[in-house]
C-alpha cells in the first residue's frame, strides 16, 4: 500500500507501526483546516437546513438541481487558498441532510453530475489536494436524509419552527412509512456511498459523519456503525473516522462544535461519561466564520469574523489542545465569500510569523 502524499513526513510511522499510527500523529500535528459547507441550499442563501426550514416539498426542493451551477467552483483555488491560510487539511461536504451528491453517485441519480453542471466536484478537489499533499476528509452525512425514501426519521423539536421529517414527507408517496419503512435500505445505501468515495477517488484523511442526535436519540445499532466503521478501515486503513462527540467510541477523534465539551467546571455537555469517551481522544473543534450556521447565509452579511476572532478561536483551541477545523459558506457560484478570504489570509500571514497560539 502506497504511502499518500499528505503522509509523507511520517513515512517511519507508516513502515514501523501502521498506516492509522502515522494518519493520528499527522492530525495532531495538522492543528488546522478548511471546513466548507457548499450544494443545493447554497442558492437560497439562507441555511443548509432550507428544506425544513422553508418548508419544502421534496419535488419544490428538487427544482434547484435543475439550477446547481458551481461555475466558479475551483478546487485548486481552494487548496491554495487553504496552504496560504496555513491550514494543513480540507473537509469537504459530500452529500449533507437533503442528500445531494457532490460526487458521480450510482447509488442515486440526485448528483452534481445529473445536475446541469454535470460535475464531480468530489473528484475535482480530491484530485487538487493530491497534487499538493493536502489531506482530504470527506464530511458525509449519516443521521439524516431527507430525500432517502427509507432516510432516518428526524427526533421531535419543539421548535414550531423546524418540521421534522415525518412531516417533511407527509403526502408523499415517494416515502417509505409504518410497515414498509425498513432503515436496514437506508443503512446498505450509506455503505454504498462511502465504499464509492472510499474506492473512486484515492487515499483520503478520513471520513467524517454527522447528524449524531438521530442514532442517540433512540436504539443506534440498528444504523449498523460498527459495520460501517469496519469497511472504512478495510477499504483505506489511514482513514481517520469522527462521529461528533462519539457514538462508538472506537472513532480516531472527536469532533465537537464550538468548544470542547466539558472544558469549563460544572458544563452540562462534558464528555464525562458520555458514549465514546476516552481521555486521551484527539479533539478538533468546528466552528464558522458566521455567527450560526454553516452554508453562505446572505442574513449574516458584514458579520462574519475578523483576522482577530480568528486568532483567538485558533488561540482557545490551542490551549484546549485541540484542531481547529474553520468553516466558510462559499457564495451559489462556488467561490469563496470575500468576507472570509480576507480575513483568513491575514491569519495565514500572521501563523507564519509567530506559529500557531495557544501551545
Amino acid at each position: 500500500m502506497k504511502i499518500p502524499g499528505y503522509l509523507k513526513n511520517y513515512e517511519n510511522i507508516w513502515k514501523n507501526e501502521s498506516p492509522k499510527a502515522a494518519a493520528l500523529e499527522w492530525f495532531r500535528n495538522a492543528r488546522y483546516g478548511l471546513f466548507f459547507h457548499y450544494g443545493l441550499y447554497s442558492q437560497l442563501a439562507a441555511n443548509e437546513h432550507a428544506w425544513r426550514l422553508q418548508d419544502f416539498t421534496r419535488r419544490e426542493y428538487e427544482k434547484l438541481e435543475k439550477t446547481f451551477n458551481p461555475e466558479k467552483f475551483d478546487a485548486d483555488y481552494y487548496v491554495d487558498f487553504a496552504i496560504d491560510c496555513g491550514m494543513n487539511y480540507i473537509n469537504m461536504v459530500a452529500k449533507h441532510c437533503d442528500g445531494f451528491s457532490l460526487w458521480d453517485s450510482k447509488a442515486t441519480d440526485f448528483t452534481s453530475v445529473n445536475s446541469p453542471a454535470k460535475r464531480d466536484l468530489v473528484a475535482e478537489m480530491a484530485e487538487a489536494c493530491r497534487k499538493r499533499d493536502m489531506g482530504l476528509f470527506i464530511f458525509y452525512e449519516h443521521g439524516m436524509d431527507w430525500r432517502h425514501p427509507h432516510g432516518p426519521a428526524h427526533w421531535d423539536w419543539t421548535n414550531p419552527r423546524i418540521r421534522t421529517v415525518d412531516r417533511l414527507k407527509k403526502d408523499d408517496p415517494w416515502y417509505a412509512f409504518g410497515d414498509d419503512y425498513d432503515i436496514n435500505q437506508y443503512v446498505d445505501f450509506v455503505a454504498e456511498q462511502v465504499t464509492e468515495l472510499l474506492t473512486g477517488y484515492g487515499q483520503v484523511a478520513g471520513i467524517w459523519l454527522d447528524g449524531i442526535g438521530v442514532p442517540l436519540s433512540g436504539d443506534h445499532r440498528k444504523f449498523r456503525c460498527d459495520e460501517l466503521y469496519a469497511l472504512i478501515r478495510k477499504l483505506q486503513p489511514q482513514a481517520l473516522i469522527a462521529y461528533k462527540q462519539g457514538l462508538l467510541g472506537t472513532e480516531d477523534f472527536f469532533a465537537p462544535e464550538h468548544r470542547i465539551p466539558g472544558a469549563e467546571q460544572g458544563d452540562p455537555d462534558s464528555f464525562v461519561g458520555k458514549i465514546g469517551t476516552e481521555k486521551e481522544k484527539l479533539i478538533e473543534i468546528c466552528t464558522s466564520m458566521t455567527p450560526t450556521g454553516w452554508s453562505y447565509i446572505k442574513e449574516y452579511e458584514g458579520q462574519h469574523k475578523n483576522a482577530g476572532q480568528v486568532w483567538e478561536t485558533l488561540e482557545k483551541a490551542g490551549r484546549g489542545n485541540a484542531n481547529l477545523l474553520l468553516n466558510i459558506g462559499p457564495l451559489p457560484d462556488g467561490s469563496i465569500n470575500p468576507e472570509d478570504e480576507k480575513p483568513l489570509r491575514q491569519v495565514g500571514q500572521l501563523l507564519r510569523k509567530e506559529g500557531y497560539p495557544g501551545q
